[in-house]
């Protein structure tokens, strides 16, 4: 199935704009995991920059855009990217038995 096909489809059986997000949004392609990277932590794009400074530069009330002018290398795309790396392994956690 050609994926705007599949996209048409699944925006059409899908009403909630999270579940769509998710599922639209592929991080994988832009979170990266090295053992001989900053000690194998999730990184964007395989440079030394880790979804956790991201994290945290976001947490401590860095903006989008001041983030983005901070590091030219970084896109709009690649904190998306740790945002929906982040949710996803929350979800994963959430449902680990114990």
């Amino acid at each position: 199935m050609a994926p705007a096909i599949w996209q048409a489809r699944l925006r059409a059986f899908s009403s909630d704009r999270r579940l769509w997000y998710y599922l639209a949004m592929d991080y994988r392609s832009i979170i990266t995991i090295e053992p001989d990277k900053r000690s194998g932590k999730p990184c964007i794009r395989g440079t030394r920059m880790t979804v956790t400074d991201v994290l945290e530069y976001l947490a401590g009330g860095m903006t989008q855009e001041e983030l983005l002018a901070e590091f030219p290398d970084l896109c709009a795309e690649d904190i998306r990217a740790c945002l929906a790396f982040a949710a996803d392994r929350e979800r994963k956690l959430a449902t680990l038995p114990g």
